[in-house]
């Protein structure tokens, strides 16, 4: 049997500030989104609590709608590079 060998030692990824920021700016253009929701349902019906509910239910689609468009995007040639590593292991009789 042949003894498993270990990784080779990579360098820390540090994603960049605008890469960090990335999900705060999702989260509020959906937090804008239910506001704006909210608000239209105020003005209409002057009930608090139907705005408010309006207000979660525009916030939560909005996240879940960001997130769906998110997941369909094409990924980047970085990212592409660092998945192939992970398709195969070490060694040329894999399969």
């Amino acid at each position: 049997m042949t003894e498993p060998t270990e990784p080779a030692p990579q360098d820390p990824v540090t994603p960049s500030r605008r890469d960090r920021l990335r999900p705060l700016e999702l989260i509020g253009f959906s937090a804008v989104l239910g506001i704006f929701a909210g608000a239209v349902v105020l003005m209409a019906t002057r009930d608090w609590v139907l705005a408010l509910v309006f207000l979660g239910v525009a916030f939560i689609v909005s996240v879940m709608m960001v997130a769906l468009v998110g997941l369909g995007g094409k990924p980047s040639q970085e990212d592409l590079e660092a998945r192939k590593d992970l398709h195969r292991p070490d060694g040329d009789d894999w399969h």
